[in-house]
């Protein structure tokens, strides 16, 4: 089963903390300053539904939106019809096949979608297409699971439920990998509740194998921040944010 094949239509309702607004303000902010050219363009890698391209696109971005999985889609395409400005392109690609007809001027990558390449040659080869595809002197801005958030990962079980959803997560952390199982319980129109199941994994990436991929591949000034904030990650951060420019 594909991930998120089913809990693609209850995603937003359970991310409702997520604070996407707040992540919008700070990638934006990262690209700007990395960039050495003007930002028009921009990539949205591993979408999701959409709501990072619909915040960039109201702020007058022209949005390039890719993911994996084609149900993530189908949402994200419904949420950007009322959307102020360009139009966003949506394409349905993996990460390390992305192609595209014309490069950006800017990539981002978000809420720890690269940790989902659970192969470093995924990872390699995800930084090499965004090579060909990301302007020289263009930012590329993604974050990643810190280390100390998936250790307290471990052995978890998490809660998160709306009016019509219940979801619970059980989770798994070893030798670098997080498995996860979701139970997903909606509400159907006869009040009965019908469950569904779906498993995810996702894989440890240290600051330093990121940080020699992308140079290895053509990134320059290779930058790291903590969660949303300009300073120096800690691995007991929730996430830390990765800047860098296309040499």
């Amino acid at each position: 089963m594909a991930s998120y094949e089913f809990l693609a239509a209850s995603y937003d309702e359970l991310m409702r903390d997520a604070d996407y607004a707040r992540r919008a303000d700070f990638v934006e902010k990262l690209f700007l300053r990395a960039s050495k050219r003007e930002v028009r363009t921009v990539l949205d890698l591993a979408c999701g539904t959409g709501t990072m391209t619909c915040l960039l696109t109201e702020r007058g971005y022209e949005l390039i939106s890719v993911d994996g999985s084609e149900d993530m889609l189908m949402e994200a395409r419904e949420k950007a019809r009322d959307v102020r400005g360009v139009e966003p392109l949506f394409l349905h690609q993996s990460m390390p096949r992305l192609d595209l007809n014309d490069t950006v001027d800017a990539a981002i990558c978000c809420l720890d979608s690269l940790n989902y390449l659970t192969s470093p040659g995924d990872v390699r080869r995800t930084f090499e297409r965004l090579r060909l595809f990301v302007s020289p002197g263009g930012a590329l801005v993604f974050d990643v699971h810190a280390r100390g958030k998936l250790e307290a990962m471990d052995a978890q079980v998490y809660l998160d439920e709306g009016e019509d959803v219940y979801c619970v997560w059980r989770t798994e952390f070893r030798r670098d990998i997080l498995d996860y199982c979701v139970d997903l319980f909606t509400l159907r129109s006869d009040g009965a509740w019908e469950r569904e199941t779906e498993y995810h994994r996702q894989r440890y990436y240290s600051v330093e194998d990121l940080t020699r991929w992308l140079r290895e591949t053509g990134f320059v000034d290779v930058h790291t921040y903590g969660d949303c904030r300009l300073r120096r990650p800690d691995e007991r951060d929730g996430r830390i944010y990765f800047v860098a420019r296309r040499k």
